[in-house]
Protein backbone atom coordinates (compact mmCIF):
# COMPACT_ATOMS: atom_id res chain seq x y z
CA UNK A 1 0.00 0.00 0.00
CA UNK A 2 1.37 3.72 -0.78
CA UNK A 3 -0.74 5.17 2.01
CA UNK A 4 -0.59 4.39 5.68
CA UNK A 5 -2.41 5.75 8.88
CA UNK A 6 -2.18 9.38 9.29
CA UNK A 7 -1.10 10.25 5.78
CA UNK A 8 -3.06 13.17 4.36
CA UNK A 9 -4.51 11.84 1.01
CA UNK A 10 -7.23 13.39 -1.66
CA UNK A 11 -9.55 11.33 -3.26
CA UNK A 12 -9.52 11.21 -7.17
CA UNK A 13 -12.34 8.72 -7.73
CA UNK A 14 -15.59 8.22 -6.84
CA UNK A 15 -18.39 10.37 -5.30
CA UNK A 16 -16.43 12.53 -3.35
CA UNK A 17 -13.80 13.33 -5.56
CA UNK A 18 -11.68 16.46 -4.91
CA UNK A 19 -12.00 15.78 -0.98
CA UNK A 20 -8.82 15.77 1.04
CA UNK A 21 -8.51 14.29 4.68
CA UNK A 22 -5.94 11.82 7.09
CA UNK A 23 -6.18 8.40 6.94
CA UNK A 24 -8.03 6.71 10.13
CA UNK A 25 -6.85 3.24 9.21
CA UNK A 26 -5.93 0.27 6.59
CA UNK A 27 -6.84 -2.62 5.50
CA UNK A 28 -3.90 -3.77 3.28
CA UNK A 29 -5.85 -7.89 2.69
CA UNK A 30 -8.50 -5.49 1.00
CA UNK A 31 -6.66 -2.70 -0.42
CA UNK A 32 -8.92 -0.77 1.70
CA UNK A 33 -8.71 2.42 3.73
CA UNK A 34 -11.01 4.77 6.12
CA UNK A 35 -10.11 8.64 5.39
CA UNK A 36 -12.21 10.92 7.79
CA UNK A 37 -14.59 12.96 6.38
CA UNK A 38 -15.12 10.99 2.84
CA UNK A 39 -17.63 8.00 2.03
CA UNK A 40 -19.84 8.77 5.30
CA UNK A 41 -22.67 5.92 5.70
CA UNK A 42 -25.27 5.54 7.99
CA UNK A 43 -25.32 2.86 10.08
CA UNK A 44 -28.28 1.58 12.47
CA UNK A 45 -27.44 -0.14 15.46
CA UNK A 46 -29.37 -1.68 18.15
CA UNK A 47 -29.93 -1.08 21.73
CA UNK A 48 -28.26 -4.18 23.90
CA UNK A 49 -27.56 -4.61 27.33
CA UNK A 50 -24.15 -6.27 26.66
CA UNK A 51 -21.15 -4.21 26.95
CA UNK A 52 -18.65 -3.36 30.16
CA UNK A 53 -21.17 -0.23 31.39
CA UNK A 54 -24.72 -1.50 30.71
CA UNK A 55 -26.90 -0.50 28.43
CA UNK A 56 -25.71 0.57 24.88
CA UNK A 57 -27.61 3.37 23.43
CA UNK A 58 -29.43 2.44 19.35
CA UNK A 59 -30.26 4.59 16.51
CA UNK A 60 -28.44 6.08 13.33
CA UNK A 61 -24.91 6.92 13.54
CA UNK A 62 -22.57 8.80 10.82
CA UNK A 63 -19.44 7.07 10.15
CA UNK A 64 -17.03 6.81 7.75
CA UNK A 65 -16.81 4.14 5.40
CA UNK A 66 -13.58 2.37 3.43
CA UNK A 67 -12.27 3.22 0.22
CA UNK A 68 -10.34 1.46 -2.56
CA UNK A 69 -6.66 2.40 -2.13
CA UNK A 70 -6.29 3.36 -5.61
CA UNK A 71 -8.89 5.98 -5.56
CA UNK A 72 -6.87 8.15 -3.28
CA UNK A 73 -3.40 9.84 -3.86
CA UNK A 74 -0.74 10.76 -1.36
CA UNK A 75 -0.29 14.55 -1.25
CA UNK A 76 2.27 16.20 1.14
CA UNK A 77 1.10 18.00 4.50
CA UNK A 78 3.45 20.85 3.47
CA UNK A 79 3.10 23.22 0.16
CA UNK A 80 5.24 26.09 -0.70
CA UNK A 81 2.79 29.09 -1.07
CA UNK A 82 5.25 30.77 -3.83
CA UNK A 83 8.05 28.68 -5.10
CA UNK A 84 9.79 31.55 -7.11
CA UNK A 85 9.85 33.31 -3.47
CA UNK A 86 11.42 30.56 -2.28
CA UNK A 87 14.39 30.19 -4.21
CA UNK A 88 14.76 34.17 -4.05
CA UNK A 89 15.26 33.34 -0.43
CA UNK A 90 17.98 30.81 -0.73
CA UNK A 91 20.38 32.78 -3.12
CA UNK A 92 19.24 35.95 -1.32
CA UNK A 93 18.41 37.85 -4.86
CA UNK A 94 15.79 40.64 -4.82
CA UNK A 95 12.33 40.18 -6.63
Amino acid sequence: MHVKKGDLVQVIAGKDKGAKGHVIATYPREDRVVIEGVNMIKKHTKETNQGPRGAKTGGVQTMEGRIHVSNVKKIKDEKPADKKADKAEETGEDS
